[in-house]
């Protein structure tokens, strides 16, 4: 599994209760879609990423996917049909700005994609992969909690994700950038 995670804020003067607004409208209208590959997607009011707008505050949008091919097929449905207007809105109160990038699937529950905490990862240059996993295993190896890795570097974010409140306390020299997430669509 895949998934295309994409950062973004408003323009300053946009108030948030529209621009939120939109971008459920938005993602409704996108769950209406008969998209091979596309597994549905969610949305998240955030605070303590970095690589976000003013204030290390925004939003972060999840799209899951089979795999890359259904990329081009997603980004041609989200901007036509019911969805174009609902798009067109959103991105037209959108800053100019944004981040991006796909992950990977690495382990445990994907369930836990809607989590209120998501901790941002960097691994340290010289530790291998290997060794990597097996210091964080007791963090991920624990219920409702994923990992994702990326697999595409498409803006200044870290390499891994760990979903889940197990993720709060991660030592230092892995830079974690833990961020509060308020799920907007879908709500449980």
């Amino acid at each position: 599994m895949l998934a295309y995670v994409f950062w973004h804020w408003p323009s300053e003067g946009v108030e948030a209760r529209h621009y939120e607004r939109g971008l459920i409208h938005f993602h409704e209208t996108l769950a209406e879609a008969e998209l091979e590959g596309f597994h549905g997607s969610s949305t998240y009011r955030i605070e303590g990423a970095s690589w976000v707008g003013p204030g290390s505050r925004g939003y972060e949008d999840w799209y899951l996917l089979d795999g890359s091919c259904a990329l081009d097929p997603l980004n041609e449905v989200a901007v036509s049909g019911k969805r174009k207007s609902p798009h067109d809105m959103v991105a037209g109160a959108s800053a100019v700005g944004g981040a991006g990038g796909l992950y990977g699937f690495g382990s445990g529950e994907p369930a836990a994609l809607g989590s209120g905490l998501a901790t941002w990862l960097t691994k340290q240059r010289g530790t291998s992969y290997e060794e990597f996993y097996a210091r964080i295993e007791p963090w991920t190896n624990t219920p409702q909690t994923s990992l994702w890795r990326r697999q595409l570097v498409l803006g200044p974010t870290p390499e891994f994700c760990v979903l889940g409140r197990a993720g709060s306390e991660f030592p230092a020299d892995l830079s974690p950038v833990a961020v509060e997430r308020t799920p907007l669509w879908p709500v449980a």
